[in-house]
């Protein structure tokens, strides 16, 4: 049976400090945090990693992820570009670093821009593998990785084991179609966004209103036979009530309450 970690993506919180997110998570009684680059974790200031990782390992959680922003390119030199997402990730203690797959959806990719990506995310996740670190690429609109067809296959092209997805329902698909998507990319998938938006991305809800589905998705996730974390990410109004509330649902739905 896979063992299931729960956390908090830092950037449903931009506002907070590092510690006010640690005593929240903390408080809401789960495992660790997946803390993200664009405000916490700046890629580059390994002083600030150094603080966020003593700051969370001396509350007893874990550093679950690194949340970058880094795109492939095919402009991109990764021993430039990517190197220092890379030493922020291993400053930070992350086993895992969440990456994106170019700029442009499947269908927009010409065959060679495609080819290209690959190129870039082999050369990525062999950097990330001499410090044994884990790449996962967003599993987003916007990006190679975009639906379950082309983000199984981007994964089989880049041909990697040290390159996998994340997972979340894609807001506004039913809840079948979204079970199938994340069962056609399980045996890829590392860690798993939790939220509820309905049905459009403004249209923020209390997990309790998706626990239903939530249940479904754990279920499907804990079949894998390979542990993941399933990480809190935003929440209606980005009030830290709500996301006290919604950890009690998560952990319920996990049948961790």
């Amino acid at each position: 049976m896979s063992k299931i970690e729960t956390g908090l993506v830092s950037i449903t919180f931009r506002k907070l400090l590092p510690k006010e997110i640690v005593d929240l998570t903390n408080e809401a009684d789960l495992d660790g945090i997946e803390w993200g680059g664009d405000i916490h974790a700046p890629p580059g200031d390994l002083e600030k990693a150094a603080e966020i990782r003593q700051l969370t390992v001396s509350a007893g959680l874990k550093v679950l992820a690194y949340g970058s922003y880094y795109r492939t390119e095919p402009s991109n030199h990764p021993e430039r570009d990517f190197a220092p997402v890379l030493d922020t990730a291993s400053e930070l203690g992350a086993p895992l670093i969440r990456v994106w797959a170019g700029k442009l959806g499947s269908r927009d990719l010409t065959p060679e821009g495609r080819q290209a990506l690959v190129s870039q995310s082999r050369k990525i996740a062999d950097m990330a593998r001499e410090r044994e670190i884990v790449l996962a690429s967003e599993y987003h609109g916007g990006t190679a990785t975009d639906t379950p067809e082309s983000a199984e296959k981007f994964i089989e092209e880049v041909n990697h084991p040290n390159y996998r997805t994340l997972w979340q329902p894609h807001v506004g698909a039913p809840f079948d179609s979204a079970l199938q998507s994340l069962r056609d990319i399980l045996p890829h998938v590392e860690n798993v966004h939790v939220f509820h938006w309905w049905p459009t991305p403004a249209d923020r809800h209390p997990l309790e209103e998706g626990q239903s589905r939530w249940i479904g998705y754990f279920e499907a996730l804990k079949s894998s036979g390979r542990d993941h974390a399933c990480l809190l990410e935003f929440v209606k109004g980005d009030h830290p009530g709500q996301f006290l509330e919604d950890a009690k649902v998560l952990k319920k739905a996990l049948g961790q309450a």
